[in-house]
């Protein structure tokens, strides 16, 4: 993108002057460059550097001479044909250095493949970039580096610090471009329009995706295109700073490079707005654009010379060769034939048409003004089509409006007149008020009459417009479910068209090359962004257009039916199908839905018109007999003009920006209003009951001790998460105590925006992310101390639940906020996020009284926070909880008692209520995006979940583990909601909250049960609600022929029908659309049971040899425990290591937001169950269970709901758990025998996959670890059912005596990079994209921890928490007699190792404990919890500082314990050099191959400098257990380091502490 920018401007700077310059001619037999090259002659001396840049878009090539001087440099755009493009350039250059001899090196994002096909070296970009930042601008402290689709962040104040985009952050270059796509123009005529903004709109920057979904309505809402285009630039601002500063402020000089930053002015002048820099600290270098070229000229370590010929001759010679990473897919058409039948079948489906010439009578107009396109349909009286119109909107739906009706009007036979005019889509309202159209129709209804009209026993639609996708159901003619796509998944049609747009091709040729494509590319079916970075890397392996073009039409199908209609059988869409909708206009698309689906669909020829057409038929229904329209005369309209202008609304706190269209005479458009108050609606006739507003209310607005009055001064307390939830109880607390509380203020977009540059993850979800603004917020307002507590369990509510944790994040997320904001340190504040045992009274008295009595005087002392007032006592803290208690428990009565109230208004009223159930803190306006009061405006009464929660017992057993507080909740809510007729279910899911992926499907199946409609809402940053109003108007319109069905019954059995006073909706007269004849209609509803009975395994079943099917998690330690349950006498098999079909059947069988290795858990078994393999009578499955709050203790839940989706409800599923989960299965017993060989299996796993990692990179002769290992495995196999201390022991004494002597070459030269982080990920190859391997070409060597920890880390837990959460005496004792047990069955083979010379023992629980507590608290115990931090200590200690953290893309503990430690880590261990890579199916691995690569080669670097190779003793911290806070703590003594340098074996250099070092 930057390249047509680059096109506008001079690429040279003041050393080159044109190509046809005098001083540029032929000098003395200088040759001629190329057009548009930079070209010195003059520089052409010494040794000349080549450096080839290859970027997502643009290929850069630089020449410099060995003073970093430009001898030749130019730029092409690729248009995806890299080899073509780099050709040219070397053709270029030879012309004027044709017989010069050059080092030369490759770097960029799409130069890795190149660099292998021509046999040069590869650069990684980063350090590039680097390399040229120090040696041309030197005095930067911080780089910002805006590629095409990569975006960087390197710091250079203190030691190399290197930051690239993740996964989700969806490009930059490309993201400007889509964007200016939207606004009809370039990047550069963005960068115009920009200068002239004057108002800046929220538009989420969480990725492009998202930000598409900001921008369309704002443009179809009449926002002004200057103002749109700087509220883009500003979301590039914020995405990069909160995407990829992740924790680290930017200060100092601050360099702009990349061709977006160097030509977008606009661009740039919103990071220095953001940044707060002034001109003296802003650096913008001369050709910024080719600083990666030269810097991968000048970073280049092979001596290998080249000629420019030579180049040439190396891409020719590659012929046709491709790449092969990414996986291809079946040609849309195998044959010739195929396709004729295909176009002869579709050719008949014909919508019925009447000639206009001659037509006589009243004509009826359908208008759908969608996101992107405009639609216009004429009906005639019976129904059959005059005329239709579809084109673009171009972003102003009124001007495309009246164009369509000058059109219809120019038409129209004289004599006919307009009967009715119904509007739909995106602009309905927008139409009505401007044209005076006669009435709106919701879309999701207006598709289903055309639908009907056209294929009447219709019974699946699918309509895939430009932004959204539509599903519906169909029995009987009348709607049964409708599913809509979330904002994630939009921009299914806009995405092909501007992918096509990019590639310079318009939509039908593009779907014309899928048609003839060969071998498609498989694109995956997660986020449009993720597609975008496999398209990009397969056009870089050389696949075609059309193999990209096919890949995407059937990525685009898969989105819809995995991810949206999360379909798992084909056969559940019945066989009279319809797609509709401009995307279908493609054959391509068309076709991938039959392939995939097996249906034949019905695509009408009028596809992309077909909601117009279905307003048009609902236009004639209403007419009625004589009707006749309102709408304006042709006239009118063509003078129709709108005046615009701005302003607040406030009718409520949230003050929202309102655009307000004036059309005259009185009618005017208001946009905008996130509720419809501020839209000049009339006034209900009675205010239905917003329990939102009310709760907010009762928790915030509380009486507060005036400072002057507060004897122990005061106490700030942040807005967010667990205060929603907690803030009655610590307000009661602190007050009775004499504090004066001081509360962070309202969220709003300031709040986020001060909080950016602290955010250690840029997938965590928005209420995490708030939480940082607010206590930035606190800081300001300076308090003695912030108390922010860790809350693990939350009080018991449900006694039948399973537990009541927190999620990881409500629970942790203080860890992360005080080990991110620096201005806490900077400013000594004292911010207090210790774990309290808030579930457990009598614990909590002590620990509050060790927190505020003892530690917070010690702090104030130490020079943290202030103390003010008399000691407290024990008592008085006893006293405060007591009366915390009290107003806690009267706070949940007083919501209950307005959820009753709320009850009995709507009874009262004939009103209908709608229960929008979430979590506490969706209760926050920001989060919730005020949809409180939009459902209201439309009638309704709104409840939370907690004010209904209490009047029903969820129904046991459920499908899923209930073990979160705030779900069982949920789950009560939606039982209630299934009893009543009166009220209805709308669930809020915050985007990247993992928990919800559980939480969403079990909720849908409580009310559909119940034949109740299930809506979800998926909120984040973006703040349009328009996906948001068709559900809620969806449901109405159901709610409507609920009505008309009732007033139908009523009448039939001559009763009068007289709906509520406050009734939302009146009864229709539409025919009927929606499935009301599952609503029963007594005053109480009779719940329908959603219990999910579990099949036991029994002992019947072990005895008839049952096959147990064990999904593969770590293969070498799976190997061994799989023959303990062989020899018990269990038919066990492990399944083979996963391929991309398990992914694909888990996609399938689980909710696209759950986490990667569920996913692969789930899929491994699915795809094992339909392989036909096994007798599916005679088969049962087993999965672990660990009984925390992570995800992994619910895998179980997520293989039984596939189990029945398949038809295979009757497989008992075996939980394999150390905990009580309410699990019976009498046939499976793990004894005391089997769990010792299973000890031992993971240790001798332990040991192997050590000693192989250690010595398989320095292997003298190639093959031979891997031959010892298999050696030493197979004998294990063999002997692992049996083995007692003394076999194991002599056989890991062999195994370790034949590794130590394995001749080795180079042994210790090769830097040490340790993979850690979530267990599947970390272990499993297919999950980490073979991670090890990756580590091992790159020339390094992989330190993975063993897995023996992980379960010694889960005992250890009752130990270490006893302080902060407390314990039973009984727990701890029997835990730690287990790992003393597990310790006395490990200790011979750490003795051995002790003594060998090549391996290390590994530490004890209690010592990797110690070395996490210097960190972070060891109440951090879901998923890895803090052993992943304590892992990461120890392989810094152990000379592996180069880390690469593993998660599942958003996992929710590895946000606290692995993100959020990385900034600390750094701090206390400067050399430490670590990398987060998110896994995901649809991750681009190109993008985690170059993070890594990034990583890998500061490493190498660190280790020519010597860095991170000194052990040096020094003074460490550690985290005091009581505060959590962080103290100076005892010099490592000299003895200790000189030991550990020894057992290291590496040469490593050590110095003695010196004496300054130890005078704190």
């Amino acid at each position: 993108m930057a390249d047509d920018m680059q096109n506008m401007q001079a690429n040279c700077s003041g050393a080159c002057g044109a190509p046809d310059s005098p001083e540029r001619g032929e000098l003395a037999g200088v040759p001629q460059a190329p057009e548009g090259a930079i070209w010195n002659p003059e520089n052409a001396r010494g040794d000349l550097r080549v450096g080839i840049d290859v970027g997502s878009t643009t290929v850069k090539l630089a020449v410099l001479n060995d003073e970093s001087q430009i001898v030749y440099a130019k730029y092409q755009r690729h248009h995806t044909d890299v080899r073509a493009c780099a050709r040219d350039l070397f053709a270029g250059a030879a012309t004027v250095l044709p017989e010069a001899r050059m080092t030369c090196a490759i770097t960029g994002s799409g130069g890795l493949l190149l660099s292998q096909w021509l046999g040069l070296e590869f650069v990684q970009e980063v350090v590039a970039s680097k390399r040229a930042v120090e040696t041309l601008i030197p005095q930067t402290d911080v780089a910002i580096e805006l590629g095409g689709e990569d975006a960087k962040i390197i710091y250079f104040d203190s030691g190399i610090e290197q930051r690239m985009n993740g996964t989700c952050a969806g490009g930059t270059g490309a993201f400007i471009d889509q964007m200016a796509t939207l606004l009809h123009t370039d990047a550069g005529g963005l960068n115009e329009l920009a200068a002239r903004a004057e108002t800046i709109y929220p538009i989420a920057s969480r990725c492009g995706v998202f930000a598409k979904t900001d921008v369309q309505p704002l443009l179809n809402e009449g926002a002004r295109p200057e103002d749109v285009a700087a509220s883009i630039f500003q979301a590039v601002v914020t995405q990069t700073i909160s995407g990829l500063a992740c924790g680290r402020p930017i200060r100092g000089h601050v360099a702009f490079l990349g061709g977006p930053l160097q030509y977008l002015s606009e661009l740039r002048h919103r990071f220095y707005l953001t940044l707060n820099l002034d001109d003296e600290h802003i650096i913008v270098p001369d050709n910024a654009h080719l600083f990666v070229a030269s810097g991968a000229a000048m970073a280049h370590e092979s001596s290998k010379l080249v000629r420019f010929g030579e180049l040439i001759d190396a891409i020719d010679a590659l012929g046709d060769t491709q790449g092969d990473e990414v996986a291809r897919l079946d040609p849309l058409f195998a044959t010739e034939s195929d396709l004729a039948e295909f176009r002869e079948r579709h050719a008949r489906e014909v919508v019925p048409r009447g000639e206009l010439e001659g037509y006589t009578g009243r004509v009826f107009i359908g208008l759908d003004a969608g996101s992107t396109t405009m639609k216009a349909a004429m009906v005639g009286e019976d129904g059959q089509l005059l005329h239709t119109w579809y084109g673009n909107n171009n972003g102003d739906i009124l001007g495309t409006a009246k164009t369509i009706m000058a059109d219809f009007y120019a038409h129209i036979p004289a004599g006919c007149t307009i009967g009715h005019v119904t509007t739909t889509g995106y602009g309905e309202a927008l139409l009505i008020e401007a044209l005076k159209a006669d009435s709106g129709e919701i879309e999701t209804v207006a598709h289903l009459r055309g639908a009907r009209a056209f294929l009447p026993g219709v019974e699946f639609i699918l309509d895939i417009g430009g932004q959204d996708m539509k599903c519906l159901r169909v029995r009987d003619g009348v709607i049964e479910h409708i599913m809509l796509n979330e904002a994630c998944s939009s921009g299914c049609g806009s995405f092909i068209e501007s992918f096509a747009v990019s590639m310079d091709m318009d939509v039908r040729a593009f779907a014309a090359e899928a048609i003839a494509a060969k071998n498609p590319v498989d694109l995956g079916s997660r986020c449009t962004v993720f597609m975008n970075s496999r398209v990009k890397q397969a056009q870089k392996e050389g696949a075609t257009v059309g193999d990209i073009a096919a890949g995407l039409s059937y990525s685009v199908i898969k989105n819809a039916l995995f991810k949206v209609i999360k379909l798992r059988d084909p056969k559940e869409i019945g066989t009279q199908v319809i797609v509709q909708g401009g995307t279908f206009m493609s054959d391509a698309t068309l076709r991938a839905f039959e392939q995939l689906t097996g249906v034949h669909a019905v695509r009408p020829d009028i596809a992309g018109c077909m909601g117009a057409y279905g307003a048009a038929l609902l236009a004639r229904d209403r007419a009625g007999a004589s009707g006749v329209s309102t709408v304006l005369s042709a006239p009118d309209i063509a003078a129709l003009t709108v005046e615009q202008r701005h302003a607040r609304c406030g009718r409520c706190s949230n003050n929202c920006q309102l655009t307000i269209n004036d059309f005259g005479g009185g009618r005017r458009f208001i946009t905008g209003n996130r509720c419809e108050k501020g839209a000049g609606h009339k006034k209900q006739k009675s205010e239905a009951p917003n329990l939102f507003a009310a709760k907010n209310d009762l928790l915030f607005n509380r009486p507060t001790l005036a400072p002057e009055e507060a004897p122990r001064g005061t106490v700030g307390i942040p807005r967010a998460l667990n205060m929603y939830e907690n803030y009655p109880f610590w307000h009661a607390f602190f007050t009775r105590l004499g504090f004066s509380v001081v509360l962070s203020d309202n969220s709003s977009k300031a709040t986020y925006g001060s909080g950016i540059e602290s955010m250690p993850s840029e997938s965590v979800c928005y209420p995490a992310k708030l939480s940082h603004g607010h206590v930035m917020n606190l800081i300001e307002k300076d308090p003695d101390f912030i108390w922010m507590p860790c809350v693990r369990w939350e009080r018991k509510e449900d006694p039948s639940a399973g537990n009541c944790y927190n999620c990881p994040i409500v629970m942790s997320y203080p860890t992360a906020l005080g080990l991110n904001i620096d201005d806490i340190s900077e400013k000594h504040v004292e911010f207090m996020y210790p774990f309290v045992p808030y579930h457990d009274k009598i614990e909590l008295k002590r620990r509050l009284y060790e927190l505020l009595a003892v530690e917070r005087v010690a702090d104030a002392e130490a020079g943290r926070g202030r103390v003010h007032g008399p000691k407290l006592t024990r008592t008085e803290i006893d006293d405060a909880v007591n009366a915390a208690y009290e107003a806690d428990a009267r706070f949940h009565q007083d919501i209950q008692t307005m959820g009753e109230e709320a009850m009995h208004w709507i009874e009262e009223h004939g009103g209908h209520g709608i229960v929008l159930a979430g979590r506490p803190y969706h209760n926050d306006p920001e989060i919730n995006h005020s949809l409180p009061e939009l459902i209201a405006s439309f009638g309704f009464a709104v409840l939370t979940e907690d004010s209904v929660a209490h009047l029903v017992k969820p129904e046991r057993p459920i499908r899923v583990v209930d073990q979160w507080m705030y779900h069982s909740r949920l789950y009560a809510a939606a039982r209630f909601v299934t009893m009543r007729n009166d009220l209805d279910l709308i669930q809020l899911n915050s985007f990247g909250c993992g928990l919800d992926a559980l939480t969403t499907d079990q909720v849908q199946e409580i009310l559909e049960a119940s034949g109740k409609i299930y809506t979800v809402l998926k909120i984040d940053e973006v703040s349009n609600l328009g996906a948001a109003r068709i559900r809620i108007r969806s449901l109405m319109a159901a709610l409507k022929d609920q009505e008309a069905e009732r007033a139908a019954e009523a009448a039939a059995s001559g009763d009068a029908y007289e709906p509520g006073e406050a009734s939302p909706v009146a009864p229709s007269t539409d025919a009927p659309v929606f499935a009301t004849h599952k609503y029963a209609l007594e005053a109480q509803r009779a719940s329908k049971s959603a219990a999910f009975p579990k099949v036991a395994f029994t002992e019947e079943m072990r005895d008839a040899g049952y096959t147990i099917l064990c999904p593969q998690m770590a293969p070498i330690h799976f190997d061994l425990i799989k023959e303990v349950f062989q020899a018990a006498g269990y038919n066990l098999e492990l399944l083979p290591s996963t391929d991309r079909g398990a992914v694909e059947a888990g996609l399938r069988y689980v909710n696209n937001d759950i986490c990667y290795p569920s996913i692969l858990v789930t899929g491994q078994i699915m795809e094992a169950i339909e392989s036909g393999r096994y007798d599916l009578s005679r088969t049962a499955v087993v999965i672990t269970q660990t009984g925390g709050g992570c995800r992994a203790t619910n895998y179980i839940a997520l293989i039984r709901k596939a189990l029945r989706e398949s038809g295979h409800a009757d497989i008992p599923v075996i939980s394999l758990s150390a905990v009580k989960l309410d699990e019976q299965n009498p046939g499976f017993k793990l004894t005391p025998a089997m769990l010792k060989a299973c000890v031992y299996s993971v240790l001798f796993g332990d040991l192997m996959m050590q000693m192989l990692y250690r010595t398989r990179p320095y292997e003298a002769e190639p093959g031979s670890a891997n031959a010892l290992f298999e050696e030493f495995m197979d004998r294990a196999r063999r002997m692992v059912p049996t083995f007692t201390r003394r076999s194991f022991t002599k056989l890991s004494r062999e195994a370790i005596d034949a590794f130590d002597v394995l001749p080795l070459t180079g042994e210790g030269t090769k830097p040490r990079v340790g993979v850690v982080g979530e267990i599947l990920v970390k272990f499993h190859p297919t999950a980490n994209n073979h991670v090890v391997d990756v580590i091992e070409a790159e020339g390094c060597e992989a330190v993975v921890p063993g897995l023996l920890d992980f379960f010694l880390y889960s005992m250890s837990n009752a130990q270490v928490q006893k302080g902060e959460l407390g314990s039973s005496a009984a727990a701890r004792a029997s835990m730690d007699a287990a790992i003393r047990l597990v310790d006395w069955m490990r200790k011979p083979v750490e003795d051995l190792l002790e003594r060998s010379v090549r391996f290390e023992r590994p530490e004890p629980i209690s010592v990797m404990a110690d070395k996490a507590s210097q960190v972070l608290s060891l109440c951090n115990n879901m998923g890895e919890g803090w052993l992943l931090t304590a892992e990461m200590l120890d392989l810094i200690d152990h000379g592996a500082p180069n880390i690469i953290c593993t998660q599942p893309f958003a996992c929710l503990p590895n946000h606290v314990v692995g993100k959020a430690v990385i900034k600390e880590l750094r701090r206390q261990h400067p050399e430490s050099n670590i990398v987060a890579v998110d896994y995901d199916p649809g991750a681009s691995e190109v993008n985690q191959l170059n993070r890594i690569k990034l990583m890998i080669s500061v490493a190498k670097e660190n280790m020519r400098a010597g860095k991170g190779f000194v052990m040096e003793p020094i003074a460490t911290i550690r985290r005091d257990s009581v505060t959590s806070r962080m103290k100076p703590h005892h010099l490592t003594s000299d003895a200790e380091v000189e030991r550990v340098a020894h057992r290291l074996s590496r040469g490593l250099h050590w110095r003695r502490a010196s004496r300054g070092d130890t005078e704190e």
